[in-house]
This record gives structure tokens, C-alpha cells and sequence, in this order.
């Protein structure tokens, strides 16, 4: 059974993570979710659940109107051959979210498989305070992006940041 929204703040509690949690109608897609960007300060973003040719699975985040070249990420992080995105099902399965839920924080669902390796673009872990899906796109969830690495490792991930983004590579990070 995948973690709920209780069972994530009760880990964030554990980890004595701070996070304020903002609840809002679904959101299903970044074009959606625009006036969220003014009520609720700190970078804003997407999620891409993508595998690889081997059927490794990736979860690049990075900000909301970041650019990504999908035909050579592949490159940048690791991957054998290009990406593609991973279906509903395989998402349900390893992450616990459906399409449009996407977060890093579903990163609780993978603690024992540790199958996904999380990427977050450089661009992205220049704002202080990062806005994710608290599991469920009924609400926003912002988090220190020191905390997003803490979550993240307390999860037995290990997060790599790198630069992804076309936004990135131009601020020459």
C-alpha cells in the first residue's frame, strides 16, 4: 500500500523536516497550475518519470518552464540509450502516484526497491524553497531544498544534481 499524505507528514515530523502544505483543487498539468505560482512563494516544478533501453527508471525534476532535450538526457544522467516516459502502471508500482502527481516525495514509496534514481536539474536547487505534490496534485507542499536532499537520503536515495535543463547549461551551472 503506497504511503498516504499522513504517512508523508508524519515522515517529514520523524526527520524534523519543515514543510507548509498548501490545499487547492487538482492540478493535472504545469499550464494548470499558474495561479499557484503567486499564492505560494519558492520554485515551482515538474516531474519526468522516464526508464531508459535497460529499464532503469529516472525521476528528473526540475523547475516548471524548464526545457529538456529528451533525446540526448540520456547522457546527462547515466541512462543507457534514450528515455522514455514510464507508463501509468510502472508509475503506480514503484512510485505510488498516478499521472499528475508526480514528486520527489514519492520517493517514500521506493525505500525498499530503490529502483528510481532521483535527479534534480541545477537550475531547480538554486531557489531555497522548492513546491512539490504532497503525493496527491490536490496540494502543494514546500520544502527547504536542503530538506529535499534530507528526505531523499532518508529514503536511501541518493540524489544527483546535475544539469539537466537547457536553463541550467545557460546559466553555466
Amino acid at each position: 500500500m503506497p504511503a498516504s499524505r499522513d504517512d508523508l507528514m508524519t515522515f517529514f515530523k520523524d526527520l524534523e523536516i519543515e514543510v507548509t502544505t498548501t490545499d487547492h483543487d487538482p492540478v493535472f498539468t504545469v499550464a494548470e497550475s499558474g495561479d499557484l505560482h503567486d499564492r505560494i512563494p519558492g520554485g515551482h516544478t515538474k516531474n519526468l518519470f522516464v526508464k531508459d533501453k535497460k529499464g532503469r527508471l529516472f525521476l528528473i525534476v526540475l523547475l516548471h518552464d524548464a526545457e529538456v532535450d529528451l533525446k540526448k538526457v540520456h547522457q546527462i544522467i547515466g541512462g543507457q540509450g534514450r528515455v522514455s516516459f514510464g507508463n501509468a502502471d510502472l508509475l503506480m508500482e514503484v512510485l505510488g502516484v498516478e499521472p499528475g502527481s508526480v514528486t520527489p516525495f514519492s520517493l517514500i514509496n521506493d525505500r525498499e526497491s530503490q529502483r528510481v534514481t532521483p535527479v534534480f536539474d541545477a537550475a531547480m536547487m538554486q531557489h531555497e524553497v522548492l513546491n512539490y505534490h504532497p503525493l496527491k496534485n490536490d496540494a502543494t507542499t514546500s520544502i527547504a531544498k536542503s530538506d529535499l536532499l534530507k528526505f531523499a537520503e532518508a529514503c536511501g536515495h541518493s540524489a544527483a544534481v546535475l544539469v539537466v535543463s537547457e536553463e541550467a547549461k545557460a546559466a553555466g551551472l
